[in-house]
């Protein structure tokens, strides 16, 4: 038997054995992208190809920490049922033993081209990294090719998450890297036939342009042209706290330019975090046949307390955030559910006219484990507004200081921690409650809020209070469970 085909074996065995497990667990999702047992991490190779959604996604199907990854496998016809595959790679071959790591796919002369990191490490812990090609006929089964891009110099061995595109007739790729003066650095490669590789230079960070001094690691870069300027999403780490803004371990989030493909040459604005919340990473997008830019996020952080999650004693951690389509509006990226989340909801909308004095209120057929809540023509006065779900999460705008606050009960200690953002209104809100996960759409998705939470299970109460006046127009729905 071959060490792919033994691996292939050994997860599948890990599933049957946890599985029952797993599914007795009350935090499990019923909307979400999740593992069927072990630990998710990022998103990879998203793509709609012949018509059909694929998300691969960083697995360790053995236990609910981090180790040799494999790519799991989801397909889609809608973006809304999802079925799981056959695992696509193995870290079977001696450039990957160490994980198949990050990457992304393209379509090329009609087959599925699958971009990856091999990590490697030895006995004394020291990294190697390649970039590797497989490829696919079906989008199933794939056919390694071996590493395609191989360490340039002036590079640290982190240098990882390759994503392609095709533009003016040529192929590019950004990867995620470390300078070897411990700089965070997206590189940027082209080539004609997506097998032999040119390294055009440093595209963003490592000691030159705005993010010149940004981190010491950029992870998970992805280059995309959307409404007339070119968006750079990645994932930095090494950050200082700056006031409301990069308060978890690392960042996501993205500049806007403009690209010189020929040369390299990009011109950026400035940084700006993709999510507020507490559980926003390594997202990854795609273009589908519609022409929309949808993106999938990890919601989770690395390096963030892992094994405190109450998943962790059920065998499986961590899940994706809902898809989301982006649009370029007033020199911002907007998030909003794509269209066919709608397709969740149950029946007909629970629906109130809202006006609060001073007052605590739950409201009649507003509650549950799974809903969607959606908040119009907010209007708060003076002081503050705001939603309880559960007993562990909150929301709260301030209108006298224009902040808007997502709180929850640490899983680790207890105690109530916060992330903000600042408002120059409140217009509207639309939340999706899963169970031990919410996500939050501000001003028509110009703010996002992601976090994972775990209220008593037994728990399905929504509050509103307000602690002067406040009013808004609600609109409540179940949601289906499809997983």
């Amino acid at each position: 038997m071959s060490k792919d085909q033994q691996l292939r074996n050994d997860a599948y065995a890990a599933v049957d054995k946890h599985q029952s497990l797993v599914e007795q667990d009350p935090y499990r999702l019923h909307y979400h992208i999740m593992p069927p047992v072990g630990l998710l991490n990022d998103p990879n190779g998203f793509i709609q190809w012949k018509g059909t959604y694929h998300l691969f996604y960083q697995w360790m199907p053995f236990k609910t920490g981090h180790g040799a990854k494999f790519w799991g496998h989801y397909s889609s016809e809608d973006l809304v049922h999802w079925t799981h595959e056959e695992i696509a790679l193995t870290p079977s071959e001696w450039f990957e033993k160490n994980g198949c790591y990050s990457g992304s796919a393209i379509e090329h002369d009609g087959d599925l081209y699958a971009f990856y990191t091999g990590n490697v490490k030895d006995e004394e812990g020291n990294r190697s990294s390649y970039q590797c090609l497989a490829v696919s006929q079906d989008g199933i089964h794939f056919d390694k090719k071996g590493p395609v891009v191989h360490l340039p110099e002036g590079y640290t061995p982190h240098f990882r998450d390759p994503k392609v595109w095709e533009q003016d007739g040529a192929y590019y790729m950004v990867i995620g890297a470390q300078t070897e003066d411990l700089k965070g650095a997206v590189a940027l490669f082209t080539s004609d036939d997506m097998t032999d590789w040119k390294h055009l230079g440093i595209l963003a960070g490592g000691g030159k342009g705005k993010l010149a001094d940004f981190g010491y690691m950029f992870e998970c870069p992805d280059l995309f042209h959307l409404d007339g300027k070119d968006v750079l999403v990645f994932s930095p780490q090494g950050l200082e706290a700056e006031g409301m803004k990069y308060q978890n371990v690392y960042q996501a989030g993205y500049v806007i330019g403009k690209l010189d493909a020929e040369s390299g040459h990009y011109e950026h604005e400035d940084f700006y975090e993709l999510d507020r919340g507490f559980d926003f990473y390594a997202p990854q997008t795609t273009e589908d046949e519609h022409g929309r830019r949808i993106l999938f996020g990890w919601m989770s952080v690395p390096d963030q307390n892992e094994q405190d999650h109450p998943t962790v004693k059920h065998e499986w951690l961590h899940n994706m955030t809902l898809p989301r389509e982006l649009k370029l509006k007033d020199g911002y990226v907007y998030q909003t559910p794509v269209k066919e989340l709608e397709e969740l909801r149950e029946e007909a909308p629970v629906e109130h006219p809202v006006d609060l004095n001073q007052e605590t209120r739950k409201l009649e057929g507003v509650q549950g484990k799974a809903v969607e809540l959606v908040l119009e023509d907010v209007a708060v006065e003076k002081g503050w507004f705001s939603v309880m779900i559960g007993d562990d999460a909150r929301l709260v705008y301030s209108s006298d200081q224009n902040v808007f606050t997502l709180e929850r009960r640490s899983y680790v200690d207890g105690v109530v921690e916060n992330r903000q953002v600042e408002l120059e209104d409140l217009n509207d809100l639309r939340i999706f409650v899963d169970t031990s996960s919410v996500e939050v759409f501000i001003n028509g998705g110009k703010h996002v809020f992601t976090a994972r939470f775990y209220p008593s299970p037994e728990d399905e109460s929504i509050t509103f209070q307000a602690s002067e006046k406040a009013g808004f127009r609600l609109k409540k729905w179940d949601l289906k469970k499809v997983f």
